[in-house]
């Protein structure tokens, strides 16, 4: 009798396996990880979509390519409008793994809006410790999932773009991206 719990916990642990998939972007490679709990991350990678990285790391072997797992669909539909200009806010479960402090943190990033950027210290006060701007910093960091804990929108006190895990040249791209006021080229 005492194996059957057991047992049950082993298919459920399989069935609640992590599923990743990998979506283009037009400033590289995003790495999507869920299950059913949630989006846990979403990351960028510099290596480019048509590798064999795909291949190797699915974590299904019957998964071919272009196929995406059921769990990660409605990410990879919100990222497809996010980046085609039509969503300013995402609508997904996420389950992102992190102590209560950065959990914290990110939450709150989630309160800034599209198109709208705030500074570390703004962004320390509103989670109630001024002083705290090392340690959130360190948190925003530690984002797991790029793009929708929006990261990219915390900026440094005299407006320049300071610490991005992605690269600077990807935050300014994002910055840009949700801009309301798109610069035309004269060329």
């Amino acid at each position: 009798m005492m194996k059957l719990p057991k047992l049950l916990l082993k298919i459920q642990e399989t069935f609640l396996e992590p599923k990743t998939t990998y979506y283009k972007t037009p400033i590289g490679t995003a790495e999507i990880v869920g299950d059913e709990d949630g989006i846990q991350s979403i990351s960028v990678l510099d290596k480019d979509f048509s590798t064999p990285l795909r291949q190797a790391q699915c974590d299904t072997l019957e998964m071919t390519e272009g196929e995406i797992p059921s769990t990660l669909v409605e990410c990879v539909n919100q990222l497809d409008e996010y980046f085609e200009g039509k969503r300013t806010e995402f609508d997904l479960k996420l389950n992102p793994k992190g102590t209560d402090f950065q959990q914290q943190v990110w939450k709150e990033l989630l309160n800034i809006p599209y198109g709208k950027t705030r500074t570390y210290l703004e962004q320390t006060k509103k989670i109630g410790d001024p002083k705290a701007i090392r340690a959130v910093a360190s948190a925003n960091g530690k984002n797991p999932i790029w793009i929708v804990i929006p990261c990219h929108r915390v900026i440094g006190s005299d407006g320049s773009l300071t610490g991005y895990a992605g690269g600077v040249w990807r935050k300014k791209w994002l910055l840009e991206h949700e801009s309301p006021v798109k610069q035309q080229s004269l060329f």
